[in-house]
């Protein structure tokens, strides 16, 4: 149950905060939405009350958390051939929507080492960009640290 102040994330757009929680006429039944206003692109999402979970909105990490996100961006985990872009773009676009950190780290992670071997297409950019977006700004809002810092310290693992 979040309240009104509180941040939280929703899948695929990231940290938001809960500006109200209003009740809304849906389908001829009264429910309560949260209204959560997504930081990054200012887009306000209804989300259902007693829906919330199941539509994926949390809470932000924890600072535990974070340094096991770290530690998966340090171990690397790529071994023998690399599956077709369709296939990953599938893939990593689901671990995306899941809303899970340590999966959308795991896409950060593994476009960053395909980058090592070869230039990334125009897709696979785009993905990689979503991803650290997503994760530098909850890790920043978890640590209370600024963006810049968290992002160098990603950019520090890879190279």
């Amino acid at each position: 149950m979040f309240k009104i102040g509180d941040m939280a994330v929703y899948p695929a757009q990231g940290v938001g905060v809960i500006e109200s929680i209003e009740p809304r006429e849906f389908q001829g039944q009264r429910l309560d939405f949260y209204i959560l206003r997504i930081i990054d692109s200012d887009m306000t999402i209804m989300v259902p009350v007693n829906n919330a979970g199941s539509v994926g909105l949390r809470c932000l990490v924890d600072r535990e958390t974070v340094d096991s996100i770290y530690g998966l961006l340090e171990n690397s985990a790529r071994s023998g051939p690399v599956a077709s872009w369709s296939r990953r773009q599938r893939e990593y676009h689901e671990k995306i929507k899941s809303n899970d950190l340590f999966e959308v780290a795991a896409v950060l992670r593994d476009l960053y080492q395909i980058r090592c071997d070869k230039e990334l297409s125009y897709g696979e950019k785009k993905v990689l960009e979503q991803a650290q977006k997503l994760l530098v700004k909850e890790i920043a809002f978890a640590q209370g640290a600024e963006e810049d810092s968290v992002f160098r310290r990603i950019e520090k693992i890879f190279h």
